[in-house]
C-alpha cells in the first residue's frame, strides 16, 4: 500500500474521534445534551483542488481533451470547506477503490468564523 493509500478499515467514524465536552483550548464547555441537537444538521462538505478565472471566450472553446490550469502546486494540500467556509486543509487519499482526505491542518477556530 503506497503512503497516500489508506486501508478502508482504518478509515473512523468521525463520530468516535470527536469530543463534544472538549476544545482545543479546553476553554469552553458544550454539553453533550445541546450538542445532540445540532447532530442531525446536514451540512455540505466540498474539497477544492483550485481555482482559476477564465474569459467566456475561452471557456466556450473547451471541450473534451483540454486541460485547465489551476492555481494550485502538485502536492499543495487542498482545502476542506463545510457550507462554504473552509475548516482545514488535507491531501488526497484512496480509501479502497475511492478517494478521501487525510486531514493535515485544521483552521483555527476564531478564522474559521471570520469565513462564515
Amino acid at each position: 500500500m503506497s503512503e497516500t493509500e489508506t486501508n478502508p478499515d482504518e478509515v473512523n467514524d468521525l463520530s468516535d474521534t470527536v469530543k463534544p465536552s472538549s476544545t482545543r483550548g479546553g476553554s469552553s464547555h458544550i454539553s453533550g445534551e445541546k450538542l445532540k441537537i445540532l447532530e442531525n444538521i446536514e451540512v455540505t462538505l466540498s474539497i477544492e483542488v483550485g481555482r482559476t478565472e477564465m474569459t467566456i471566450r475561452d471557456l466556450l472553446r473547451l471541450n473534451e481533451g483540454s486541460v485547465i490550469e489551476l492555481d494550485r502546486l502538485a502536492g499543495e494540500p487542498l482545502d476542506l470547506f463545510v457550507n462554504g467556509a473552509i475548516i482545514a486543509k488535507g491531501e488526497v487519499v484512496m480509501v479502497g477503490e475511492r478517494y478521501g482526505i487525510r486531514l493535515t491542518d485544521i483552521v483555527d477556530p476564531e478564522e474559521r468564523a471570520e469565513s462564515v
